[in-house]
C-alpha cells in the first residue's frame, strides 16, 4: 500500500497555503488561494520557483526550509488526520499489509510524521528522489523498497501530479478529491474521502477494479 500524505492522509494543504502566503507577503508580493491550489502537489523545486517568481528572494533551499518549518511546527501541535484515514492506516496494518508513506514533503517533516504514526514500513520524501512527482521515481522506488511489483500495489493520491506519478509507475490508483479539483484518467478510482474506503474496496481496486464511491449527484 502506498500512501500520499499532505492533503491525503492530513489535512496540510491549509498549512502550506498559509505559509507560503507569509512567505511571499514578507517579500512584497501578493499569493492567492487560487496560486495555492495550483501548488498541491508539485515538488518543492517547482512550489519554489513560483514563489521567487512572485518576488520571494531566497534560494530554493531557504524557501524549501522556511515553508517546511512552517508546516511542521504546525504539524507538530497535533496530526491534523484527513477523516478515515488514520482508521484505514491501521486496518492495513493489522491485516498484516506493508504501507510506504511517498510524498514531495521533505524528509524533515516526512520522517515525523512517520515516525509519530509507526505503522509505515517506508519513506519516500521529495528530497530522497532525482525526479519527483509527477515521474513515476517515487512510487517506483516505494515498491522496490517494499520488495513488491508496482502492478501490485495500491497507491492513494489527492493531486493532479501524484495520480500522474502514481498510474505511470503501474500502480493501482485511488484518487481522493480534497483540496484541488480533478479529474483522474481512465482507470483511476475515485472517492470524497477515505472514510468511504475500506479493506473491501482495496482488495477490489487492487484486483484491477475501477470504483467510483463518490455521492450520486
Amino acid at each position: 500500500m502506498l500512501w500520499d500524505m499532505d492533503g491525503t492522509l492530513i489535512d496540510t494543504e491549509p498549512h502550506w497555503m498559509a505559509a507560503e502566503v507569509e512567505l511571499v507577503e514578507a517579500h512584497g508580493g501578493t499569493w492567492t488561494h487560487h496560486d495555492a491550489l495550483a501548488m498541491v502537489g508539485s515538488s518543492m523545486a517547482v512550489c519554489a520557483a513560483a514563489l521567487q517568481e512572485r518576488g520571494v528572494a531566497l534560494e530554493v533551499a531557504e524557501i524549501a526550509h522556511a515553508l517546511n518549518s512552517a508546516v511542521g511546527a504546525a504539524v507538530a501541535a497535533g496530526i491534523p488526520w484527513q477523516p478515515g484515514a488514520r482508521e484505514l492506516v491501521e486496518a492495513l496494518h493489522a491485516a498484516g499489509v506493508p504501507q510506504a508513506l511517498v510524498t514531495s514533503s521533505f524528509s524533515v517533516l516526512a520522517e515525523p510524521f512517520a515516525a509519530a504514526v509507526g505503522l509505515f514500513d517506508v519513506v519516500v520524501a521529495g528530497d530522497r528522489v532525482r525526479r519527483p512527482k509527477p515521474d513515476p521515481e517515487p512510487y517506483l522506488t516505494a515498491a522496490r523498497l517494499l520488495g513488491v511489483e508496482p502492478a501490485r500495489t495500491v497507491a492513494v493520491e489527492d493531486s493532479r501530479s501524484g495520480i500522474a506519478s502514481a498510474v505511470a509507475s503501474g500502480a493501482r490508483v485511488v484518487a481522493v478529491q480534497t483540496a484541488a479539483p480533478i479529474a483522474p484518467p481512465a482507470g483511476v478510482t475515485r472517492t470524497a474521502s477515505l472514510a468511504d474506503v475500506d479493506l473491501d474496496v482495496l482488495v477490489r481496486v487492487a484486483a484491477g477494479q475501477t470504483l467510483d464511491l463518490r455521492p450520486a449527484a
